[in-house]
């Protein structure tokens, strides 16, 4: 199932975790959806500047309660956390409730089921409204076969050196500045963030294995009459843990053309002492081999995620790797994604 999502009155929640880190969710939302966002629901930060929270982020009021939102004209409230093991803080559950109450849609990507809550889905059948499970991707049995090599589309799949390198962002990026040049783009989410962000989409981490390149296949046909996609990335190819959803999406997806992100400085994966990340090089190579009996895809180009490094070091990162591939690099949040879209469209022929 595609979700449609079709809300532009957001309260976001994230109820004592706002912050840079601890509500990605919601600082993802003010990034790319800033114009529907109306507030956020946070009682021990109520009445605060959002700037003090989030340096990035102004005008936006937090609200102690959706009582005090209301004037506001909310249609959802939408989950702004991401916490480990996907449950939902017992200190939420009465903004949904009010939320629910009042009428207002409420939206998640945990990976608790809020619609299978029995107070919860009473209340929205109650007062005529809907919980969106953004994870869930309902009964999805497509088997892929290759057809997204048929479409029209050019398509661009953004693949990482581990999990939480930046995939999503760069994706978004990379439609931002094709957009400006004129070119018809579209974003394809994967995840439930990008789902949030993008109004439609399937989270393939949560379809049955069988189905998870079918699902990716489904996803690049609803953008088949388009000029170029960018889609959300997932998992690390060699990553013990998520592998499997990424070798789903590079066989689901056929891309023309892949977008190496990596984080600098990080050697393990998830932190794990036994799991050491490989060389860039070994990794673009491994990429382009596994999708090659499928589709001859290459990799083009790679972003790095240089949060939280000085200028210099992320300049000094920027040249390393782009003297170890070959290959135009650059962060696209610092430094912006020309060289990037110009290798894409260079290599694309757009």
């Amino acid at each position: 199932m595609i979700y449609d999502l079709p809300y532009r009155r957001l309260l976001l929640l994230t109820e004592g975790l706002l912050g840079m880190f601890s509500s990605k969710t919601a600082v993802c939302l003010l990034r790319y959806r800033r114009p529907h966002v109306v507030g956020i629901l946070d009682s021990q930060n109520a009445g605060k500047p959002i700037k003090s929270l989030l340096q990035d982020v102004s005008d936006v009021p937090i609200f102690a309660g959706v009582p005090d939102a209301l004037p506001h004209k909310p249609d959802a409230v939408l989950v702004g956390i991401a916490p480990v093991g996907g449950a939902l803080p017992q200190p939420m559950r009465q903004h949904l409730i009010d939320a629910l109450s009042k009428g207002l849609a409420v939206i998640s990507g945990l990976h608790t089921l809020l619609g299978e809550d029995p107070e919860l889905a009473e209340l929205a059948e109650r007062n005529n409204t809907r919980i969106h499970d953004v994870r869930d991707p309902g009964p999805i049995h497509r088997i892929a076969q290759g057809l997204a090599r048929k479409t029209r589309v050019k398509r661009v799949l953004t693949v990482g050196t581990d999990c939480g390198v930046g995939k999503m962002v760069t994706a978004l990026e990379l439609q931002r500045a094709a957009l400006k040049l004129g070119l018809d783009a579209a974003f394809v989410a994967t995840g439930q963030t990008g789902i949030m962000i993008e109004g439609w989409g399937i989270a393939v981490d949560h379809v049955l294995s069988d189905f998870t390149a079918g699902a990716a296949e489904l996803l690049v046909e609803h953008v088949a009459d388009r000029q170029i996609c960018f889609v959300e990335g997932q998992g690390s190819i060699e990553h013990p843990g998520y592998s499997g959803v990424t070798l789903s999406l590079l066989h689901g997806t056929c891309p023309d053309a892949m977008i190496m992100c990596h984080r600098p400085g990080r050697n393990l994966h998830s932190e794990w002492p036994e799991c050491p990340i490989a060389p860039i090089t070994q990794q673009i190579d491994i990429h382009e081999r596994i999708v090659a009996p499928v589709h001859p895809g290459k990799v083009v180009a790679v972003a790095l995620h240089t949060a939280g490094m000085t200028p210099d070091a992320a300049d000094r990162s920027i040249k390393s790797i782009a003297d170890q591939t070959n290959l135009p690099t650059a962060d696209p949040i610092r430094n912006g994604c020309d060289s990037l879209i110009e290798a894409i469209r260079r290599h694309l022929d757009l």
